[in-house]
């Protein structure tokens, strides 16, 4: 991911805005944990001074809170957005597991903020990204006519398995399908979890770059 920004003729340096240093911690997080977040560091990996950081924020917890809102905000609300698009719950389940990006560095995103929830910042999000993500399927698996606790059971087992997907992702990427056979396992998925799901009649619609795909 580059972080090229905008150049200051004056100076001949890059101006980065805030959601530049936010990525740029978000990958020093998926590398290292988030006790990898330096500030001096990502300055040396941008190219920049820390007087740069200290336009933007006051300190390194700032920075974290700008990282988790900017991940919690791609990785969940923006996801939730898309699949809430389908009138039919069905599809919007679907829709879910086939935006959720499930690559490597979402993975190790996800687990890294995981270990460090005991930090009560981390730990907060995580928690709501936990809630928001199970409780939009449960709303949609009771749309189907399911019963609230089997829904609730459903959205749990759902979501152990792309918190499974993740790991297997970061630890053993060869065990998930690629290329064509990638979508016959995104559609096995769907079946298995999706009450009268039928993989068949679902529209042709590719996931988005980025998103949960080889």
């Amino acid at each position: 991911m580059g972080y090229n920004g905008t150049m200051n003729v004056e100076s001949g340096r890059r101006t980065l805005t805030a959601d530049h240093w936010a990525d740029a911690a978000l990958d020093a997080i998926a590398e290292g944990g988030v006790e990898a977040l330096a500030v001096e560091r990502l300055a040396r990996g941008l190219g920049v001074t820390k007087g740069s950081f200290y336009w933007h924020f006051d300190n390194r917890n700032a920075l974290l809170e700008a990282a988790l809102r900017r991940w919690e905000r791609q990785q969940t609300e923006e996801v939730i957005a898309r699949a809430e698009l389908e009138r039919d719950a069905h599809a919007r389940i679907d829709r879910l597991f086939r935006s959720a990006d499930g690559s490597k560095r979402a993975g190790q995103l996800y687990l890294a903020f995981a270990v460090a929830a005991n930090d009560p910042l981390v730990g907060s999000v995580v928690r709501r990204v936990n809630q928001r993500r199970i409780g939009f399927m449960v709303s949609s698996y009771v749309a189907m006519g399911l019963g609230a606790e089997e829904a609730r059971q459903r959205a749990v087992l759902a979501y152990s398995v792309y918190l499974g997907t993740l790991q297997l992702r970061r630890d053993a990427p060869e065990l998930i399908p690629t290329g064509p056979e990638f979508n016959d396992y995104m559609n096995y998925i769907s079946e298995v979890l999706i009450p009268g799901f039928d993989a068949d009649h679902r529209p042709a619609s590719p996931p988005p770059s980025g998103r949960l795909d080889p």
